[in-house]
């Protein structure tokens, strides 16, 4: 299967969480907000939240607790964060 990330290509098996697909591909769950540092999700269960994104209908999906589905486009900041 094949999804985007922030515009990149990844490549997931079926079963897969996004998150662990994201990690696979050696890609970054997204940003600090306090340094900007690339982070890789914490708890991977989802308790912390870290590996939060959101979807192209703009839904927030904990990336940890979420399984791929083929063709995905997803985010690692909500659509309306013109950051």
């Amino acid at each position: 299967m094949r999804f985007a990330f922030d515009g990149v290509g990844v490549s997931a098996r079926t079963g897969d969480t996004i998150l662990a697909a994201i990690l696979a591909a050696g890609l970054p769950c997204g940003t600090s907000e306090f340094d900007g540092a690339a982070r890789a999700g914490f708890c991977l269960m989802g308790s912390c939240q870290d590996c939060t994104m959101w979807d192209e209908r703009g839904r927030r999906l904990r990336g940890c607790m979420t399984e791929v589905t083929d063709g995905q486009r997803l985010r690692s900041r909500p659509y309306d964060d013109e950051t």
